[in-house]
């Protein structure tokens, strides 16, 4: 453990106050200063490491991960963000979330290592990460990216293996405009002579040049590795070493299949360090679940949570919702967003897969206004279908009582969103 430092906060929800108030901004990027810090605290990065980046799917890949290793007897850790309620979701160990103690034993680590060096939240957090796992004699670690690849914090990690799921436009005021320029920054977290995976079947050309300019293997979803899914939502999956029938998901959404088919090749291809019986590894996928998405919360009528919230994972969501729908159910929405994503795609994609929306404010400084997100829905919906509401609980409330035993009701547009909802009992709502 570091040495206590007079005046530093000793609770998680002191420290998470603290390192807010570090950098007068929420993302810089840039690797200098992390790599500067990370070398101050000695980390070695003792494990196999494992890293996930693209624009969706880096959650449900990063659990797929997780589990997988976790079920073949492997010592694992796990960094995700971000989280829906707590921090400490962002860092666990064998499936369970960090002890607030050694959180903020890991604060404390970085914060004596920075010196004078400013480092933002996610900067702060990752490099705390990193430092707890060191801490606990870990086999592989599997680590998420938060923004991009090739300038997040997480890049600092040469990755045993690298995946990168998919590249669609998001966080384009800092990643460029383009699939082209998103996919090179993506395309970063790949290193020579490692395992490099991409699991866009229409990968940019930038990523590939990326890739061949590294002079490294790039395995290709639909080149190397193909999986093919029935009516009956069986899969085949194929690669060089052969096929693998799988029974089932428990993540719903065809887009799964194709993280599942991801992580199959990734296991496959990291077998020598990390052997993993084919049992397990599909024990594993028919086992995962993750939190918020197209999570069934409630039943009759359900309630489904979905962190969707750029044009990607919309498409997803309209995909899931218009097979949901085939039974002649209405679907409701209780959606609310972030100000600096593309509101107006994501209900360009979704207005004809959803009949009725409950709209309320994300309470974040970044949230969209009401009126905004009621300007952006009146270009396809009628006024008659929206609803405006105070607050995202009282949206919820508001769709459940009108709602039919059999309707769908689908809250989503960010990970806020559910995290407002997430914290609701039941008494709050299903009135």
């Amino acid at each position: 453990m570091p040495p206590v430092i007079s005046g530093l906060p000793d609770t998680v929800e002191g420290w998470l106050g603290y390192i807010e108030s570090l950098h007068p901004k929420s993302i810089e990027m840039g690797l200098g200063r992390v790599q500067t810090v990370a070398t101050r605290l000695q980390l070695k990065f003792p494990f196999t490491v494992v890293t996930v980046g693209g624009t969706n799917g880096k959650g449900s890949t990063c659990a797929m991960l997780e589990r997988i290793y976790s079920l073949a007897g492997y010592r694992v850790g796990c960094y995700t963000s971000p989280h829906l309620v707590h921090y400490q979701e962002r860092v666990r160990f064998n499936g369970e979330v960090i002890a607030d103690s050694t959180l903020c034993a890991a604060f404390a680590a970085v914060e004596q290592a920075r010196g004078d060096i400013t480092l933002t939240y996610f900067e702060m957090g990752t490099l705390a990460a990193l430092w707890a796992f060191e801490q606990q004699p870990l086999d592989v670690v599997v680590l998420e990216v938060g923004l991009g690849g090739r300038l997040d914090a997480v890049n600092i990690v040469d990755a045993d293996c690298a995946i990168v799921t998919n590249v669609d436009l998001d966080h384009m005021e800092f990643l460029g405009d383009t699939r082209e320029l998103i996919g090179h920054e993506k395309a970063g977290i790949y290193r020579q002579q490692q395992i490099a995976i991409c699991g866009d079947a229409n990968p940019p050309a930038s990523l590939l040049a990326y890739a061949d300019t590294l002079g490294v293997k790039l395995n290709r979803f639909g080149v190397d590795y193909q999986i093919e899914v029935s009516d009956t939502q069986e899969a085949h999956y194929r690669d060089a070493q052969g096929q693998l029938d799988i029974a089932s998901l428990s993540l719903f959404g065809h887009y799964q299949w194709n993280n599942a088919a991801n992580v199959i090749f990734a296991v496959r291809a990291l077998q020598a360090t990390l052997p993993v019986k084919e049992t397990q590894l599909l024990q594993a996928l028919t086992g995962t679940e993750v939190t918020g998405r197209f999570q069934y919360w409630h039943r009759a009528p359900d309630v489904i949570l979905d962190v969707a919230h750029n044009p990607h994972a919309a498409r997803a969501l309209r995909d899931n919702l218009q097979r949901l729908g085939a039974d002649g159910s209405r679907v409701i929405a209780v959606f609310s967003m972030l100000s600096d994503k593309d509101i107006a795609s994501v209900v360009d994609i979704l207005h004809e897969a959803i009949d009725e929306w409950h709209v309320a404010p994300i309470q974040h400084p970044r949230a969209a206004s009401i009126d905004y997100l009621k300007d952006c829905l009146s270009r396809h919906v009628s006024p008659e279908h929206v609803y405006l509401h105070a607050d995202l609980a009282t949206a919820l409330q508001s769709g459940y009582k009108k709602a039919a035993k059999n309707d769908k009701i689908i809250v989503f547009g960010s990970f806020f969103t559910v995290a407002a909802i997430l914290e609701l009992t039941p008494d709050q709502w299903a009135l």
